[in-house]
């Protein structure tokens, strides 16, 4: 995933704002991402890889995705299909 791709796509916030969020506020806990635009409290569907991405960057690592932004979509669109109810 590149910097400019959204991790959150309900609220279109991108690698990079949050990379910034948490070289600025400096989070303890992962939940506090939602104060980066709301990441994480539409669909929740990115809640799982914001924790990944705190937790690389609490470690020290570069925080990055490794999948597309093509397939992350997809299996965001999976996730939903799994919600619906017939």
């Amino acid at each position: 995933m590149n910097p400019d791709d959204h991790v959150c796509l309900c609220h279109r916030v991108s690698l990079r704002k949050l990379i910034n969020f948490m070289n600025r506020e400096r989070p303890e806990v992962a939940s506090r991402l939602s104060e980066c635009l709301g990441a994480g409290t539409g669909c929740r569907w990115c809640v799982p890889f914001l924790e990944r991405l705190h937790e690389q960057w609490q470690r020290g690592d570069g925080p990055e995705l490794p999948v597309s932004p093509e397939v992350y979509a997809e299996r965001r669109r999976g996730y939903h299909r799994t919600l619906k109810k017939d």
